[in-house]
């Protein structure tokens, strides 16, 4: 059927169609393909069901990114604040650095920014009326099922609800202004504001964005690692130096496998995440992707650790040059905002046979300068940490601590120690994984 309902009042693609700064924001996004229906429904040319299917398709398009994000409450209102958070623009990539500043260019903000607080009391109850809906309101006031961390994006979740919350008081352009400006300039704008870590997104080969986020990364720090504290102290200056602008080295932990290597570095993200602090996660296969993530972040204000974890070579994988010549060799001289951190089981990383030795027959007929090829790779970390397993009894001292953050487990330090014999006997040896993995078994098991 077609109906011919004339609505009166302001339209949202009214109002979208006047952005100026934020006027970059996807066509395809929800707001503006409710803009196009709102056109839809003025024109009063239309099929209701047809007209009706749109509008829940982006009801559920929202939905969507509430799951995504943890949003509940007015997801209308938090819908608005995460485009607010999100889009990169000239203007918000400054207030990124300095906040809010004089200058010619707040006048087409705040244009922008009354819009959005007309978006966010917006009353959905005509369209709702027109075409037999109630959606709108039901998202104005959404309880979400309760669900763990894990299964959504809480670092965003958090600074977006807070936006949200801000802007609902604002009475006017001037207090958006300051609300959204002092956001950029507390949190950031956009995936490396919002966000602690990346890696390198599925789609880079097809045109895609070259980083995704990682939604969750985890809440360890640095003091649920037990031991190591020379590792760990040595760890935080550096880190501490390059978050203050400081001179810092990039930094190889290098040792046995389970000691704590990958979690240190997953804890100093968590430590100075809100230093500024940014992480990269990617893989030897992917460091022909360097180059151009280097030149994406180097402008940036947050500093980044470039992270490889596991990382060493097979005499005939050759990506190691790729690395080398980021680290200290190329033309292009590595930004003052990125270090590499990298963890192996390696100390000088790239495999070494016996051919190597200076003694040995071989065909090559400059063979030192072979062994100082693969030896220069690891000279380029300025900063080299060792992690070696520890002795039984500081193998047993890490079983207690861990089984003392666990009130249920009720075993005496003796008989913790026995267990913990038994178990490593059967596992990899002694280690700090090791120790956790028989604590977590006796959680499983529920030893009271």
């Amino acid at each position: 059927m077609i109906l011919y309902i004339v609505i009166g009042g302001i339209y949202v693609y009214h109002l979208t169609s006047k952005l100026i700064i934020y006027r970059n924001i996807d066509r395809d996004s929800i707001l503006f393909r409710l803009a196009d229906i709102y056109r839809s429904l003025q024109s009063g040319s239309y099929e209701t069901e047809a007209l009706s299917e749109r509008v829940l398709e982006e009801i559920h398009r929202l939905l969507d990114v509430a799951t995504k994000y943890g949003f509940d409450g007015n997801l209308w209102h938090n819908y608005l604040a995460f485009l607010l958070a999100t889009t990169e623009a000239p203007f918000t990539l400054v207030c990124e650095k300095t906040g809010g500043s004089d200058g010619s260019v707040n006048a087409f903000a705040k244009n922008d920014l009354e819009i959005f607080r007309q978006l966010f009391s917006y009353d959905f109850s005509p369209l709702e009326k027109a075409l037999d809906l109630n959606c709108f309101s039901v998202i104005s006031n959404y309880r979400a099922v309760e669900k763990k961390q894990q299964i959504y994006n809480k670092s965003v979740s958090d600074k977006v609800r807070e936006l949200s919350d801000s802007i609902s008081s604002a009475e006017n352009a001037d207090d958006m202004y300051r609300i959204v400006t002092e956001f950029y300039a507390r949190y950031g704008v956009g995936m490396f504001g919002l966000n602690k870590a990346f890696r390198i997104s599925l789609h880079v080969d097809e045109g895609g964005e070259m980083l995704e986020p990682i939604t969750t990364t985890g809440d360890i720090h640095l003091s649920d690692l037990i031991g190591y504290e020379s590792q760990k102290q040595r760890l935080k200056e550096n880190t501490e130096a390059f978050v203050s602008g400081r001179k810092a080295n990039n930094v190889l932990l290098f040792g046995d496998a389970g000691t704590g290597k990958s979690t240190s570095i997953k804890a100093i993200l968590n430590e100075y995440y809100d230093c500024g602090l940014r992480m990269i996660e990617i893989y030897k296969h992917e460091f022909k992707y360097l180059s151009r993530i280097i030149a994406e972040i180097k402008n940036r204000n947050y500093r980044f650790i470039i992270y490889m974890d596991d990382l060493s070579f097979e005499e005939f994988e050759i990506e190691y040059k790729y690395l080398k010549a980021v680290i200290e060799g190329g033309l292009e001289v590595k930004p003052d905002n990125v270090l590499i951190y990298a963890t192996s089981n390696r100390r000088h990383l790239i495999r070494e046979t016996w051919k190597d030795r200076p003694d040995a027959f071989e065909e090559d007929m400059h063979q030192n300068d072979t062994v100082q090829e693969k030896l220069s790779l690891a000279e380029r970390f300025g900063l080299t940490i060792g992690y070696f397993r520890p002795d039984q009894e500081g193998y047993f001292d890490i079983v207690k601590s861990l089984a003392r953050r666990h009130p249920e487990i009720q075993l005496t330090d003796e008989e913790l120690e026995m267990g913990a014999r038994r178990w490593e006997m059967g596992h990899s040896g002694i280690s700090g994984r090791t120790a956790q993995q028989y604590i977590n078994s006796l959680l499983t098991a529920d030893v009271t």
